[in-house]
């Protein structure tokens, strides 16, 4: 199964329609059929952005939205956040983000190729040791 992990941009983008990307990230989820992963650090930092632009009834309507679609939630082991610690060592003058850096560490371990993420910097920097760079969407 070809999976896609989210990034907190494009799950913030997607949750605000007055968002820049929220064309773009709705777009993409209504065309593309592929099986998704939330990492539960992207659950919580988009949780904490999406309150903090919209206070407790964007927080809630965004807790609700994932629970009625059904979204499969990725746990981060210690593994990942050693591989996480391991990536931000080997890029120290870009200052990688801890979230990136996790869902770079389990793009590898589970061996995932594809990332939806708005924020192209650090993922574009990365150079995963499963292949030969992350395809990011949309």
């Amino acid at each position: 199964m070809n999976l896609i992990l989210f990034d907190t941009s494009f799950v913030v983008a997607f949750n605000n329609p007055k968002d820049i990307n929220y064309a773009s990230a709705f777009k993409f989820l209504t065309q593309d059929k592929s099986a998704f992963l939330i990492p539960e650090v992207v659950l919580t930092e988009a949780a904490f952005l999406i309150g903090r632009a919209g206070g407790l009834p964007a927080t809630r309507a965004f807790m609700n939205r994932l629970v009625v679609s059904g979204a499969v939630l990725q746990s981060v082991e210690l593994r990942d956040l050693k591989r996480a610690e391991e990536i931000m060592g080997a890029y120290p003058e870009a200052r990688l983000d801890f979230v990136d850096c996790c869902l770079m560490a389990l793009s590898e371990h589970l061996n995932i190729t594809r990332i939806c993420t708005f924020d192209r910097r650090d993922f574009s920097i990365f150079r995963p040791n499963h292949c030969e760079y992350l395809e990011l969407l949309p």
